[in-house]
């Protein structure tokens, strides 16, 4: 009798162990594996009752790169008039920078061999080179860059400066004030001298001429064919050459 209670009671503590390991086996956490290592092999070692949780690979989002557009000049438009004809607006453009904004290199000042039987103090002015030169003899002369007439506006001859200004005023013709009147641009019947006046810091007189050799408040123009025939440089290299010529000074422009 007794043997046999003992043998009821450890059949009972085995059945009890077995329902607690598999209550255990039950509430076991899931076993968290990469998705390399998810093959049927290596979830047979995490158990039967194993819950594996696979976190997903995040895709790399695309670079998103930001481009500064490039300016597209806009096109014209196309509109109707009141009474039904077609016409065609022009597009606003943008202003637009000079085409040179610094003097270039050759035509800045500087002394150079010059074979002329001029005598000194001479100035000789050639035109088709934009080039000034001071004949100082001895074979050499100071040459300057100069911008000259435009087309139309070309002339050559022989002068004497006549007279000598600084930071002159400016009255212009009559007929450069017509001239430009019908291009839209109206000029002023006369503008003090200063550093808004076309003529710059210094003007030296040809003769009776209304012809001039004076600054200029748009340097970038040296060396171009853009006035109306008198000769323009730089307002420091006038007043180099206002200092070193006088009154009476020969004058050819060739």
């Amino acid at each position: 009798m007794t043997k046999t209670l003992f043998l009821a009671l450890g059949l009972a503590a085995a059945f009890s162990s077995a329902a607690l390991a598999n209550d255990r086996y039950r509430e076991r956490p899931p076993v968290i594996v990469s998705p390399d290592l998810a093959a049927p092999w290596v979830m047979q070692l995490a158990g039967p009752n194993a819950r594996p949780v696979v976190y997903p690979r995040q895709v790399a989002q695309p670079r998103v790169i930001y481009r500064q557009r490039e300016y597209q000049q806009p096109r014209a438009v196309q509109r109707r008039g009141i009474f039904g004809e077609s016409r065609v607006e022009p597009a606003a453009v943008r202003p637009t920078r000079p085409v040179r904004s610094q003097i270039e290199p050759q035509f800045l000042p500087q002394t150079v061999a010059y074979d002329t039987s001029e005598r000194p103090g001479t100035i000789i002015i050639d035109t088709n080179n934009r080039f000034l030169y001071l004949v100082m003899g001895d074979g050499q002369a100071r040459r300057y860059g100069v911008g000259v007439g435009k087309p139309g506006f070309e002339w050559a001859g022989e002068h004497r400066i006549t007279r000598k200004a600084e930071w002159p005023n400016w009255t212009p013709p009559k007929e450069m004030i017509a001239r430009e009147a019908a291009k839209g641009h109206y000029l002023p019947a006369r503008m003090d001298g200063g550093p808004e006046n076309p003529l710059g810091a210094r003007a030296m007189y040809l003769g009776s001429t209304l012809y001039r050799i004076h600054g200029t408040n748009a340097p970038w123009t040296i060396g171009s064919a853009v006035s109306s025939g008198c000769i323009r440089m730089r307002n420091e290299d006038v007043v180099d050459l206002y200092e070193r010529v006088n009154i009476g000074a020969k004058v050819v422009v060739m």
